[in-house]
């Protein structure tokens, strides 16, 4: 019942559903410090209970295999293309047996508040195959299309950096050219793509994983209120993964 949790309502097909509170992309490179990844997914964990999270996996060392076996065997684009959203799944695996309670998701339909929601995303992918094949397109541009099909006002994207970029509608606007300002500053932080699959409606928060205290804050602060926080960014040098 949508009373059990604290995402808002969104009308589709004719039909309300729920949206969760967050989506968080947690990004690949992460992986190399395994007991801080195993830190903030513990941290996800726990704030699952009180807040709706789906989390979108990046790709990590299991999208690097590929890159390499597109450079050595000059794969056609959509065979690469598939080859590091299958990545992502085993990612997904990774996270999900770190994050006690989590459950292994690859549907829309079988997302549920109360647990920590990890999205192997394939076969959703597969079937509705909304975006260009092109590594152009990564988990930061994939996490953002999930976000804006959920229905979701907040996406995070867990790297290593700090930023935000303003809903350009709704509660806590910014204005356009502002927006468009924010997501030129991270260019080099996001894939190249993620400007146009970022939902104007959504606002985006970047929040560096080995901190996971501040993770948990802000899902806290932010989980029901439109409040919006400081633009700005702390820069450092980044993956993009």
């Amino acid at each position: 019942m949508a009373t059990q949790y604290r995402g808002r309502t969104v009308a589709r097909r004719g039909r309300p559903r729920a949206a969760p509170d967050w989506v968080i992309k947690v990004g690949g490179s992460l992986g190399a410090r395994p007991a801080q990844l195993r830190r903030l997914m513990e941290t996800l964990a726990a704030a699952a209970r009180r807040h709706w999270l789906v989390v979108v996996p990046g790709g990590g060392r299991f999208a690097d295999e590929v890159r390499r076996a597109d450079h050595a065997f000059a794969l056609d684009d959509s065979t690469a293309h598939w080859m590091a959203i299958l990545a992502m799944d085993q990612y997904g695996h990774l996270l999900a047996g770190l994050a006690p309670g989590a459950a292994l998701v690859r549907s829309r339909r079988a997302l549920a508040p109360g647990r920590l929601n990890v999205l192997a995303p394939s076969a959703w992918l597969l079937r509705a195959d909304p975006l260009p094949h092109s590594w152009d397109v990564t988990s930061d541009s994939i996490a953002a299309w999930i976000a804006g099909i959920l229905g979701a006002r907040r996406l995070m994207l867990v790297k290593h950096d700090d930023g935000f970029i303003g809903p350009g509608r709704g509660p806590g606007s910014v204005p356009r050219h502002a927006r468009e300002v924010l997501l030129d500053a991270l260019a080099e932080v996001v894939d190249p793509y993620f400007a146009r699959a970022l939902d104007p409606a959504i606002g985006c928060w970047l929040v560096r994983g080995h901190l996971p205290h501040r993770i948990a804050r802000l899902i806290e602060t932010l989980g029901t209120a439109s409040a919006r926080p400081r633009t700005g960014r702390n820069r450092r040098p980044s993956s993009t993964a």
